[in-house]
């Protein structure tokens, strides 16, 4: 990808997120997740990963303010992830 590109789909993520925080709906614009990591096994032993198994992976995370899991759904559907072929999960967090 050319500095222009990389710099073009970093302005269509600024404005999606942008987008997201002017309507109040944006609660955190969490980050990007490294490639490297490490996984902890309930008996101690420490790998490198996180997921070698996956065939994909988490790239990055946004938290948003919606009434349920459709409205959550979507605002997603304006992510610029789908302009390269990715997906967006959308979760619930539970309070604990």
């Amino acid at each position: 990808m050319s500095p222009e590109q990389m710099q073009q789909v970093t302005q269509r993520w600024i404005n999606w997120i942008t987008e997201l925080d002017k309507a109040g709906q944006l609660a955190d614009r969490g980050n990007r997740l490294k490639k490297a990591g490490k996984v902890v096994r309930p008996e101690g032993l420490v790998t490198d990963g996180p997921y070698v198994e996956l065939k994909e992976a988490i790239g990055g995370f946004i938290v948003v303010k919606a009434d349920d899991l459709d409205a959550a759904a979507a605002m997603a559907k304006g992510c610029p992830i789908f302009s390269f072929g990715g997906n967006v999960e959308v979760r619930e967090i539970d309070v604990l």
